[in-house]
């Protein structure tokens, strides 16, 4: 809730107007789990909230650890559960979060797409895995780029980016932030406008036949439509756009690839970030050799395009890019 609508919540059940500014200081702030919790709240009051509300932060339920050291959370949602992957790096510490359970877009080489969509994660459920996060303390960025497509949840992804950047929650700078997406050319079009979060979305093929195979959304957002609308906006300042491109051994890496991406993005001021494939169960697609990686990197750069080979974290725990899924069974509870 924002803080006029717990000062709603503290107006109907007839508590002290300050009180609505002490519990938004114990949930953003403090990151307690209970009205219980909130010492300078009466007794009276505790009871009263307690009776009808919940505060809505829930410790994750199991944790995998990499040898690298990323971490997969796996959080309630509901009667569901999603995963969360936390990546430390240095001096900085990314969490990977998910803003559905399953996803409905049904990319050949994602793992999540597999399961299928189950639901939209509410903002509750969503900021809960940034809240509740053990080490949240030590968190520099957020990507949305867990399971789920982020603007096929767009209101729900807006609140929770409102409270993770507002000064009355969380307070952070949107530049820290990165929402990733596969093109959904109308939500697309408002996130522009009405938020100053970095964003990333997924190319992997520059043609659209070859796309479309890949991401059924091609049909009904082609890249070079994508690619168009972003070009309409401003990139001049912090905030940053950037492309995310799996490459897929023999398939998308060749010298047509670099060329065609060239023309597409042409002076776009972004980033592509080369993400090696990892493998699904099932599906006729390999990884490239890193000669390949290095090769397809040098290339784009040798085009104007800056480019990058991201590493690969903790595909030992399936939390590596398109891996993670909530398949309980597999999980083993840390002691």
């Amino acid at each position: 809730m924002t803080p006029e609508e717990i000062q709603e919540v503290v107006n109907g059940l007839g508590l002290p107007k300050f009180t609505g500014k002490q519990i938004v200081d114990w949930i953003y702030n403090k990151h307690v789990a209970s009205f219980e919790e909130m010492s300078n709240l009466s007794k009276k009051s505790r009871e009263l909230l307690a009776e009808q509300y919940e505060v809505g932060l829930y410790a994750p339920l199991k944790v995998q650890t990499s040898t690298d050291g990323t971490k997969k959370y796996l959080f309630p949602a509901g009667e569901l559960t999603v995963e969360a992957a936390y990546i430390p790096d240095r001096d900085r510490a990314t969490l990977c979060i998910s803003t559905q359970v399953g996803c409905q877009m049904d990319c050949l080489f994602c793992a999540t797409g597999k399961q299928g969509y189950e639901k939209n994660l509410s903002a509750a459920e969503i900021v809960n895995q940034v809240l509740s996060l053990p080490e949240f303390d030590t968190l520099t960025n957020i990507v949305f780029m867990g399971m789920g497509e982020p603007l096929n949840n767009y209101d729900n992804l807006m609140r929770s980016l409102d409270i993770l950047t507002q000064e009355w929650a969380l307070g952070w700078s949107p530049t820290r932030i990165t929402v990733s997406t596969s093109g959904i050319i109308p939500n697309l079009k408002r996130f522009l406008t009405e938020s100053k979060c970095n964003l990333a979305i997924s190319m992997h093929s520059p043609f659209h036949d070859e796309r479309l195979k890949l991401m059924p959304v091609e049909k009904a957002y082609p890249i070079k439509e994508v690619i168009h609308l972003v070009k309409q906006h401003d990139w001049h300042g912090q905030r940053r756009l950037s492309f995310e491109y799996i490459v897929f051994k023999g398939l998308n890496d060749t010298k047509d690839h670099v060329k065609e991406m060239a023309r597409l993005l042409g002076s776009l001021r972004c980033r592509v970030n080369l993400i090696r494939y990892h493998k699904v169960p099932n599906i006729p697609l390999n990884s490239p050799d890193n000669n390949t990686m290095t090769w397809f990197r040098d290339a784009l750069n040798d085009k104007g395009i800056i480019a990058t080979i991201r590493a690969s974290r903790g595909q030992d725990i399936d939390a590596a890019c398109g891996l993670l899924r909530t398949e309980s069974g597999k999980w083993k509870v840390e002691s």
